[in-house]
């Protein structure tokens, strides 16, 4: 593979190179690195040791011209550039609005120009019914991608084929509320907590890079790849981290929803489950079946027990 990660300085896109370095040399000819932050590429490349595999590209997804420059010669793109702060977004939605939507219809425009034969969206929970401005501009990325099959041709065709992974929150991922309550419970301070009724999806950063290259080899064009996700109540996960420290509730944030859905009951009539993962097929190969909906409520919880087992 000849493979760029937009925003792959992240978390994720970090974890990423992690394992696309661990396969044997002969599946991997190319890592491009596509990012805004030049500090953070340095630190990438010594945490890599150099890897005669990577590139590094200075360049924003809103530049459509740098993009199509960085694609020459490639042939996969993982698209996890994103503002993803939900307050933020909130405050400041043009910039969210250019960054996600208008930076991911660039990302599908360059991928057809340069040949890419496949392309990847990491995508979130809160593009499903959306109450926030985060939420409401990966939906629409979301929705670009899909329909970036029929502008490439790819419907029956050889043009580039788009999907996406969506998932929840990801577990020690920057901005998580994890790293916080350890400092917090390190001091002997009691933890704020937005609801007591809340609940979350529970990913580990490990296992969303996993699925987004395990869908690479398989996926068709169109679909919306949905893990089969454990979910926890915020006051469990805190008392899992702090024992009796406590807690105290200090109200949703702006855009906050209560319980996540990654999967409304509109599009679970055109959803199947294989094994632990649910795929939410596109208008032009969906058979309609039940109506059901998959929220963070609705999912096997995690006791206080396995919260802590897997925080060690």
């Amino acid at each position: 593979m000849r493979i760029l990660i937009t925003g792959g300085t992240g978390s994720l896109g970090t974890e990423l190179v992690r394992q696309l370095l661990q396969r044997p040399a002969s599946e991997i000819d190319r890592i491009a690195i596509y990012s805004r932050d030049e500090q953070k590429q340095e630190v990438m490349r010594q945490l890599f040791n150099n890897h005669p595999a990577l590139r590094f590209f200075i360049g924003d997804v809103r530049d459509e011209r740098r993009l199509e420059l960085a694609l020459s010669g490639i042939d996969t793109v993982i698209h996890a550039a994103a503002l993803k702060i939900v307050p933020k977004g909130e405050y400041d939605p043009s910039e969210f609005m250019k960054t996600n939507v208008n930076g991911t219809n660039n990302v599908i425009h360059a991928c057809i120009r340069a040949g890419v034969r496949k392309a990847i969206l990491a995508s979130t929970d809160k593009a499903v019914n959306p109450v926030n401005l985060y939420g409401s501009s990966k939906l629409m990325a979301e929705k670009l991608f899909v329909a970036g099959n029929a502008l490439s041709g790819s419907i029956g065709g050889r043009g580039c084929k788009f999907s996406v992974v969506r998932y929840g929150n990801v577990v020690n991922s920057r901005g998580s509320v994890i790293p916080l309550w350890r400092d917090l419970a390190r001091q002997g301070k009691t933890l704020p907590i937005t609801h007591p009724d809340m609940t979350r999806f529970w990913i580990t950063l490990d296992q969303a890079a996993d699925l987004v290259l395990s869908m690479l080899p398989t996926m068709k064009g169109g679909e919306i790849f949905v893990p089969k996700l454990p979910a926890f109540d915020l006051p469990i996960l805190a008392y899992a981290i702090s024992g009796n420290a406590g807690f105290d509730v200090i109200g949703i944030r702006p855009g906050e929803k209560i319980h996540e859905v990654l999967i409304s009951p509109d599009e679970a009539r055109q959803t199947f489950l294989q094994g632990d993962l649910f795929i939410v097929h596109p208008p032009w190969d969906a058979p309609v079946k039940p109506a059901f909906a998959y929220s963070s409520d609705m999912a096997e919880k995690l006791t206080v027990e396995e919260l802590r087992e897997r925080l060690s």
